[in-house]
């Protein structure tokens, strides 16, 4: 199955990798965020871990979510509140800790840079049934007590890399308390393949899910490189405890659908994916902004540009079927000229107009972007896809996190880069 989805892929690789833009419909938002909103405001360095790499934050940064509740007792610098955030990417474990004011190094010298500390340790939360994957996805989210929902929880997500056909459950949630063994789901995302649900977790406003989903206001979504769920990143919204009580566990949650492009099998010869769409794109983080009376979905990711390939990054494509050349050094995966470390940003009023029926899923694109490579501390020439992790948003403060990725390439540790919202 694998061998012929990707022999299908290499197939349209011509067609994929330069899809024009789809047609926005109406009126643009006059209160969208613009690039030039968001200041710069520098990095941080992450706690010490331990000895063992699952209580590390070596190879860290695949989710993240900010807390407003957390670390009461912290410094009054104006970054209150917590991060939750997951370690070593093939352990996953999460940890909760303090914000440090942020500092701008000239240089790119970590050693300048304040370090957060640790409030919660290291815990795995997962179900056991997460325990098995050997290339896990995984998305955290804090959802504050709203509507019926009866209490502050932690929302978590993983699924598998390479599983094209899962649709197994896949959305859970846990106390804040991270060493409470106290924990919920996990539920399925009904009609949604994992594919296109669980990787991205994030918060959508309050006011905006009354007006238009019916109040439900936990985001999900992906990007799976190859084109294989969808031709750009995906939001889905859902309430998993609209009802005030939590479902069963194994049960299918209700879900509308925000942002969703075709895969490659749907309609490859349609010109409906994101705009100027790359197999070799990455989104890594979502979030959704809506502070100082200004408003954006946004990803957050690597962008590839030009010509793309399947194989490695010195050129070598990567055949279907034997012979197979002598492999180089290196990651075989997605590939492209140019790799552009980049924020998108998305008109919410556009994906009011698909949740209300007036624009179809495929048809949002975004207005602007923002080049964010010139604050990067390391810039890898190989497995660049990987250079960016999970970003999440202080809305009552406008502020903005994101992780690097081996940012600290020296201790192979993420930093935290931070924007504030002017």
């Amino acid at each position: 199955m694998k061998s012929t989805i990707l022999g299908t892929v290499l197939l349209l690789t011509a067609i994929a990798c330069s899809i024009p833009a789809g047609n926005n419909a109406g009126d643009k938002n006059k209160n969208i965020l613009k690039p030039a909103d968001l200041e710069y405001l520098g990095a941080f360095r992450l706690p010490r871990g331990g000895t063992q790499d699952a209580l590390t934050w070596n190879y860290s940064g695949s989710a993240m979510t900010y807390c407003p509740k957390g670390d009461p007792k912290g410094a009054d610098d104006g970054f209150p509140g917590s991060i939750f955030g997951t370690g070593h990417e093939q352990h996953q474990y999460v940890s909760e800790f303090s914000i440090p004011k942020p500092v701008i190094s000239k240089n790119k010298n970590v050693k300048e840079l304040n370090r957060a500390k640790t409030l919660q340790t290291f815990t795995d939360i997962r179900d056991a049934s997460f325990k098995k994957y050997e290339m896990p996805r995984v998305g955290i989210e804090f959802l504050e007590k709203h509507g019926r929902q009866d209490d502050d929880y932690l929302f978590f997500t993983w699924a598998q890399h390479l599983d094209e056909t899962a649709t197994g459950p896949s959305l859970g949630a846990h106390k804040l308390k991270l060493s409470d063994s106290a924990s919920w789901g996990p539920w399925k995302i009904d009609g949604k393949s994992n594919y296109l649900t669980a990787d991205l977790l994030f918060t959508i406003p309050d006011q905006w899910a009354k007006e238009n989903t019916s109040g439900m206001r936990l985001a999900m979504g992906r990007y799976r490189d190859g084109g294989q769920s969808s031709q750009g990143p995906t939001i889905f919204v859902c309430d998993p405890a609209g009802s005030g009580k939590f479902p069963e566990k194994g049960a299918s949650i209700k879900n509308k659908t925000l942002l969703r492009y075709p895969n490659i099998l749907d309609d490859p010869k349609a010109a409906k994916g994101l705009k100027d769409y790359t197999h070799a794109d990455a989104w890594n983080g979502a979030i959704w902004v809506d502070s100082k009376g200004k408003q954006a979905m946004i990803f957050t990711g690597i962008k590839g540009e030009g010509k793309c390939w399947y194989g490695y990054g010195d050129g070598t494509v990567w055949p279907e079927e034997p012979p197979f050349p002598p492999e180089p050094a290196g990651a075989r995966g997605w590939w492209a000229k140019k790799f552009t470390p980049m924020f998108i940003f998305y008109d919410p009023d556009d994906l009011a107009k698909v949740a209300k029926g007036r624009m179809k899923p495929h048809e949002p694109q975004p207005y602007a972007k923002m080049d964010i490579s010139s604050h990067l501390f390391n810039i890898p020439r190989n497995e660049i896809w990987m250079m960016l992790g999970a970003a999440c948003v202080d809305n009552r403060n406008g502020i903005i996190y994101m992780f690097e990725h081996n940012g600290d390439a020296e201790n192979s540790e993420s930093i935290v880069h931070v924007w504030k919202i002017k």
